[in-house]
């Protein structure tokens, strides 16, 4: 068996994870990868391996090239293409190989093919480092669209929306990806009705939306503070409905989560029984729709059937369940539940996680066992998992304890207007006057300053 029946196997199989293994370990038994006649035959093969794993177990890309190296198989353009793309696949792999790969291809005399470069400039704009991201951009000659498109991506990453919408205002060529990255931008940066504003300029000009165009949009309506919000997301399920042929699991999803937001349960449960395919994140949708709507004895009965149909929940799922667990006072389910993630499932708890079990046993009123589980977590607790125990002292009138989590918090945010607030009515409702008005004139002195509340009156 030589290498090039091996090699057209490879590139036959490049998408079957299975098939690629296998060949993967003929390579190796057979010593055919640092073992051939001809000078470029490993090259190629590496390459080869590099990009398939790239679709599988990115990392094992990248543990290849040190392979590739160690046997002086010389790596090409095809080589650092494949491998920037693979660092990107995670910000830790970025984070970790960015620098590395860059500086080999830099050293080896690669970083003038523009296809190279291209892919570099992905990688820093996945790790939103714009200095080095503006640094590659400008070294190239003729810059495609899909470079100008992880311009745009990495503008929008560091929150720089304004020279994002001056690039896209300037670019000669767009395609849908570059709407649906300033799009993006602005639903990183929280400006839900800029975002939409993009949308409707892009139906405008009528440019087609992606999947991943809709999953923004919805987004969008899903957070908009307007009433109006619920119209639009309408709007664009209608127009799903009528310009599309199948609906995509990802699509099914944002569409649930949009409406389980907006608290139309109804047509969240119409969307999620119509579609025919269901990922875990379809469910957790549903699921966490449900716990959000005062429904949480629904959403822990399709936890269950989600089980039941062979779905393995993930880390989004325990936190809706948690969620349903802990409006509900469910103690125990909600402890075997949290045990589960772990001894079941291989999942380690996230600061999340301990946040929902914290609130669950707060609202229970079991404050001693809350403080025993903040005081016992693997890290230390962040604003979440002391706010959801402040709540609890607050609602159970245990000011001492109060006090003390809310100092805690204080050291944490200190310039949270909400927690002063929050501290000073727990010490006003158990008449402790003095430390209530200690409280108001600290924010004062501090210069901060309580937000108005406000409502929008929205005229359809």
């Amino acid at each position: 068996m030589n290498s090039e029946y091996l090699l057209q196997h490879l590139q036959r199989f490049i998408k079957r994870p299975n098939q690629i293994k296998q060949i993967h370990s003929l390579l190796i038994t057979s010593a055919l990868l640092f073992n051939t006649a001809s000078k470029w035959r490993p090259t190629l093969l590496y390459n080869t391996l590099i990009r398939a794993y790239l679709n599988i177990i990115p990392h094992r890309s990248l543990t290849l090239f040190t392979l590739m190296l160690h046997h002086l198989a010389p790596p090409n353009g095809h080589t650092f293409t494949s491998l920037f793309k693979a660092a990107s696949t995670s910000h830790s792999l970025a984070s970790l190989s960015c620098s590395p790969l860059h500086a080999q291809a830099l050293k080896r005399g690669i970083l003038t093919d523009s296809f190279v470069q291209t892919s570099l400039l992905g990688l820093y704009a996945k790790l939103g480092s714009l200095s080095n991201v503006c640094k590659v951009f400008e070294e190239i000659l003729n810059p495609c669209i899909i470079a100008c498109n992880a311009m745009l991506d990495a503008f929008g990453r560091s929150g720089d929306m304004g020279s994002a919408l001056f690039f896209f205002d300037r670019m000669i060529e767009k395609d849908v990806v570059s709407w649906t990255s300033v799009m993006n931008g602005f639903v990183r940066g929280k400006q839900f009705a800029k975002a939409f504003w993009v949308f409707e300029k892009m139906i405008e000009f009528s440019v087609k939306p992606s999947e991943a165009t809709y999953v923004n949009a919805l987004s969008c309506c899903a957070n908009l503070e307007k009433e109006g919000g619920f119209y639009q997301g309408r709007q664009i399920h209608g127009y799903i409905f009528r310009n599309e042929g199948v609906m995509t699991v990802f699509m099914g999803t944002a569409l649930i989560d949009f409406y389980g937001k907006r608290g139309h349960l109804e047509f969240a449960f119409r969307v999620f029984n119509q579609m025919l395919d269901r990922e875990v994140c379809t469910w957790n949708a549903m699921i966490s729709s449900l716990a959000c709507n005062g429904r949480e004895k629904e959403a822990l009965d399709l936890f269950e059937k989600m089980k039941v149909d062979g779905m393995c929940p993930n880390e989004v799922t325990f936190v809706a369940v948690l969620t349903a667990c802990a409006r509900t006072k469910r103690v125990e389910l909600g402890s075997q539940v949290f045990q589960s993630m772990w001894c079941q499932y291989g999942i380690v708890p996230i600061m999340e996680h301990y946040g929902c079990m914290v609130d669950l046993l707060g609202r229970a009123g079991l404050l001693t066992q809350a403080t025993e589980f903040v005081d016992t977590m693997p890290f230390q607790p962040d604003a979440s998992v002391l706010g959801a125990l402040l709540g609890a002292c607050k609602i159970h009138g245990a000011i001492e304890l109060g006090n003390e989590v809310g100092r805690r918090l204080l050291e944490l945010q200190p310039r949270h207007c909400g927690l002063y607030v929050a501290l000073s009515t727990i010490n006003a409702d158990k008449e402790r006057w003095d430390r209530a008005a200690d409280l108001r004139k600290a924010m004062v002195e501090a210069g901060i300053r309580k937000v108005p509340a406000y409502s929008f009156i929205d005229s359809m």
